[in-house]
């Protein structure tokens, strides 16, 4: 029996951790016995199989990871992973989470969800856990499409896109995901891809070991309704120009020749290196308190995949809600008397806010 003490097996966010002594844990630990059943060449394949790779990395004990998920192809997650989990309904995965995490502090609390059930129906869900900074990691899928109900426009689709429910073209301006999250003040904010698994890999670990929100949006195929969404930053000859990696305290760059550079007006633009004054090149900041320049970054992306940045966007401390709250609970318990006072259910019901009607 191991003699090490429950500080001595706290996680990164005070999760438990495995025992040391114990075996290693390994994807076939975190791979359930349920059958995957998503769409041949679905982009979620690869999510999943990086997921279930990196979990062991985390070494936290299975009973104490936690994946909730709303409705769509991605939702299924839960189903495919041996940890706790549960598939709950249209857009409402963030506020169960927010609940859970904030009840229960020895848990890892994931949020699986797409475009459409995360930023149309739950999108207040989503923004209102984003700001008060739930201790939660939320991965965003997005292919720009509604997949499971069979191909209607998301709030992620481009302009003029025909589909089932626009068929004429769709008429709305999309979400651009990234900067949504940093306007509502999420204290980690990223951009990853299905088949990059180095890189996604190395975003999924920064997000896991964040105290608080940490949104990562994940550009992943669908094959069915929106195949090739993303060819042009999978292309090895097109994706060197167009993707502007973003390493903190590196040169934000496209390529091997191009930099982003502030330009006299202030905003940003992708430039010869050669041409850029040294002086007004980028270097990214991810821990920089203010999000205004990291918000900058979000808007190169202007739909046309001409420059899209990739990479972690944002990640600075702040006070944690579910942290903050339990502090209130603790604070009330102790000036009630103790716990002992929790279980007074008379001193409860007739507290300071009653009064009588005669």
């Amino acid at each position: 029996m191991s003699t090490k003490t429950e500080l001595e097996l706290q996680g990164t966010r005070g999760v438990p951790r495995v025992d040391p002594e114990a075996p290693a844990q390994t994807k076939k630990d975190f791979t359930s016995d349920q059958e995957v059943r998503w769409c041949p060449g679905c982009g979620d394949y690869a999510v999943l199989a990086a997921v279930q790779g990196f979990l062991p990395e985390l070494g936290l004990r299975r009973e104490n990871i936690v994946f909730i998920s709303g409705i769509g192809c991605s939702s299924r997650f839960p189903y495919y992973l041996d940890t706790y989990g549960m598939h709950s309904i249209h857009g409402r995965a963030p506020a169960i989470a927010t609940g859970l995490a904030t009840s229960r502090e020895d848990l890892s609390v994931w949020v699986i969800t797409g475009d459409g059930d995360a930023l149309s129906i739950g999108g207040n869900h989503l923004i209102h856990a984003m700001r008060r900074n739930v201790n939660l990691t939320i991965l965003l899928f997005n292919n720009k499409i509604y997949g499971l109900t069979k191909g209607q426009y998301s709030p992620t689709s481009p302009i003029g896109s025909v589909t089932k429910s626009t068929p004429v073209g769709s008429v709305d301006q999309p979400f651009n995901p990234v900067s949504l999250a940093l306007g509502a003040e999420a204290t980690f904010v990223a951009r990853t891809m299905d088949s990059d698994r180095n890189h996604l890999t190395t975003v999924l670990r920064a997000a896991a070991e964040h105290r608080g929100t940490a949104l990562v949006e994940i550009y992943q195929n669908c094959p069915i309704f929106n195949d090739g969404a993303f060819q042009l930053l999978k292309d090895r000859d097109e994706k060197e120009a167009r993707i502007l990696n973003l390493v903190d305290g590196e040169p934000v760059r496209s390529g091997a020749e191009h930099v982003v550079a502030r330009q006299d007006d202030g905003r940003l633009a992708v430039v010869p290196e050669d041409g850029a004054a040294p002086d007004s090149v980028l270097v990214h900041d991810a821990g920089a308190d203010d999000p205004s320049e990291a918000f900058a970054l979000s808007r190169l992306d202007d739909g046309s995949m001409t420059h899209i940045p990739m990479g972690i966007f944002r990640a600075v401390n702040r006070p944690t809600y579910d942290d903050l709250v339990r502090a209130q609970v603790d604070g009330a318990r102790s000036s009630a008397g103790g716990p002992a006072a929790d279980d007074d259910l008379q001193t409860l019901l007739h507290g300071s806010d009653t009064w009588q009607v005669s």
